[in-house]
């Protein structure tokens, strides 16, 4: 293998022409969990889809909380999109080569979504504590401009961030192994092939689990302490179930999403405890599921969304029925004519 040689502060920098992605190479079914894969993209594309569309055409659900719902669902379209058609191609194909500047791309594609996955996490925290703890300013704080220039700094701030982080990758140098062991390409298992300091990178890489998980997870925990004291202080026992059963779905989509990701992280990153195989296993797991069940646990279960994704449902069954009775109908008339 040939390897492009840069030249960068007087000292060589080798790049290869790419990596080899060997994450599932040792798992003994897993043709098995790539089916199980392609059910949950399939799934991930057809309802978060579904809930774009049906915020988009219904323009009384053009509000700051749906601006916020329609935010998840395009990072999650987006997020799963980004892994697993690759991972499918490249284990089930037997394809894993992957080239040096299309492993970058995926990396940023990738961490630039899983942070935005996180904002989104927050930002529909921030919805559920002005709604109630401010009733009576919901309207004049939590606008339709404010939410959407809180997105709009979410995804800047996100873009900016991964594009510094992936920019200093191009600084390493690889002089030896090129076998990426995970899923993707991995932001730790890339940069520690180097062979050059790789000392920058790690503290990115550290600085990064704030950013993507300690600092929203952290707003998100102080938001429900705030919402937990407004609601005990409420003298109406309906009043304080209905105000937490509109947490109760935000709360199971933190769970999956922080919970699992952040204790593989930590254990894998820092302690180095955890089994290399199982380290891919869970961490896939714990990247592609969330976007595949926020839709069904969050979206769908809301009121108003509900209610408008079963009368488009409705209608489109409605259509269908009546397309293929007319002719039928039209049928019949003529033979009645005639008779």
């Amino acid at each position: 293998m040939s390897f492009l040689r840069t030249v960068l502060n007087h000292s060589v920098i080798i790049h290869p022409p790419g990596f080899y992605v060997i994450g599932f190479e040792t798992f003994t079914f897993i043709s098995v969990y790539f089916i199980f894969l392609a059910f949950v993209y399939v799934v991930t594309v057809l309802f978060n889809s579904l809930v774009i569309y049906v915020i988009a055409v219904n323009h009384c659900l053009h509000t700051p909380k749906f601006v916020a719902v329609v935010n998840l669902a395009v990072i999650d379209l987006f997020l799963n999109t980004c892994t697993i058609p690759s991972m499918i191609k490249a284990f089930l194909m037997k394809d894993n080569f992957i080239p040096f500047n299309l492993c970058l791309l995926q990396m940023f594609v990738y961490y630039t979504f899983a942070t935005l996955e996180s904002y989104a996490l927050a930002i529909l925290a921030f919805d559920r504590l002005i709604a109630i703890c401010f009733p009576l300013r919901q309207n004049s704080i939590n606008t339709l401009r404010s939410m959407s220039c809180i997105v709009s700094l979410t995804w800047s701030s996100a873009l900016a961030i991964i594009a510094f982080a992936t920019s200093i990758m191009t600084r390493l140098s690889f002089c030896n192994s090129v076998r990426v062991y995970s899923y993707f390409c991995d932001y730790a298992p890339v940069f520690r092939l180097s062979c050059n300091d790789n000392s920058m990178q790690w503290w990115v890489a550290s600085l990064l689990t704030f950013i993507i998980l300690v600092g929203p997870f952290t707003f998100i925990l102080l938001s429900y302490i705030s919402i937990l004291v407004t609601v005990f202080r409420m003298k109406s026992l309906d009043s304080r179930v209905k105000a937490l059963a509109t947490c109760v779905e935000h709360l199971i989509l933190v769970a999956i999403f922080y919970f699992p990701t952040t204790i593989i992280f930590a254990i894998g990153f820092y302690l180095r405890l955890i089994d290399p195989d199982q380290r891919v296993l869970s961490l896939s797991l714990a990247s592609c599921i969330p976007p595949c069940i926020n839709p069904i646990v969050y979206s769908l279960k809301t009121k108003e969304l509900k209610i408008r994704a079963l009368a488009l449902i409705r209608q489109n069954t409605t259509g269908t029925d009546q397309g293929k009775r007319k002719p039928w109908k039209v049928f019949k008339r003529k033979v009645t004519i005639r008779l």
